[in-house]
């Protein structure tokens, strides 16, 4: 029988890492080794993790072995996970954002040595969702593509980084780069044909919808992904962190991981 994945949790006192220490304590295939938590920040709250099912919890990187990491802390703690990774030998899985141009150099830097995926969005959905978009995209070059996504009252950026992520994808599909128009839904003038629009929505609890609505000349086709439940994104983590410790070196991204399975 396979031994379980040894595994560590940086950025455990947040929203997603508490998540995914609720996940991985019902997954067999890994043996959650350690939970890291921010300098100063010891305690996770009325849903600690103090039994015996983690023996290692703090902020300093435990002296046992690891084949991977899961990280959802900051920029400081993504700067430490590369670190602590490249110096061991370790896979890392990261959903930090608000990584500047310095940190994403030395995470395609680190890409060199360990087996490393990093990503905005890791739902499994979306990640289908972007491999279709690039397929019609390039199929139908000159029609026009709207981009709709809705998220929460609270959500500040707008348009979402996934929404932003979709019109790249399907841009680079079309061997051009990404000329927003009509960002928010504000749009003056006539439309350029073949052009890629974002419209946004912000109300109530929404967890996250995305629709690529592809309008050619009397007809169009809607692609589209709805999230329900925030624990997407930590299980798509969790399956990414169980694919990548068996990869070579390299930059991954979930495509790559869904790829792998219908080869």
């Amino acid at each position: 029988m396979t031994r379980p994945l040894r595994l560590a949790v940086n950025g455990a006192t947040g929203r997603m890492g508490r998540v995914l220490l609720d996940l991985l304590r019902e997954d067999a295939r890994f043996e959650l080794v350690a939970a890291l938590t921010a300098p100063g920040s010891s305690q996770l709250g009325e849903r600690a993790w103090h039994d015996s099912a983690t023996p290692h919890l703090g902020a300093d990187w435990p002296q046992e072995p690891l084949d991977v990491v899961i990280d959802f802390s900051g920029p400081a703690g993504l700067a430490s996970a590369l670190d602590y990774c490249t110096g061991h030998g370790v896979a890392l899985v990261s959903g930090t954002t608000g990584v500047d141009a310095s940190l994403e150099a030395r995470a395609a830097e680190a890409a060199s040595r360990i087996p490393l995926m990093h990503a905005s969005n890791f739902s499994l959905g979306v990640a289908l969702l972007t491999q279709l978009l690039r397929q019609a995209a390039a199929a139908l070059p000159d029609w026009d593509l709207e981009i709709v996504e809705a998220h929460h009252s609270r959500k500040v950026d707008a348009p979402s980084g996934t929404a932003l992520s979709l019109g790249q994808a399907a841009a680079s599909a079309r061997g051009t780069t990404l000329a927003r128009d009509g960002v928010g839904g504000a749009r003056e003038g006539a439309r350029r044909s073949g052009s890629i629009g974002f419209a946004v929505v912000r109300g109530g609890d929404i967890v996250g919808e995305h629709a690529a609505l592809l309008i050619g000349a009397g007809e169009r086709v809607e692609l589209g992904h709805r999230a329900t439940d925030r624990s997407i994104f930590a299980r798509g983590a969790i399956e990414a962190a169980h694919w990548l410790r068996d990869q070579p070196p390299g930059a991954y991204d979930l495509q790559s991981m869904l790829a792998s399975r219908v080869a």
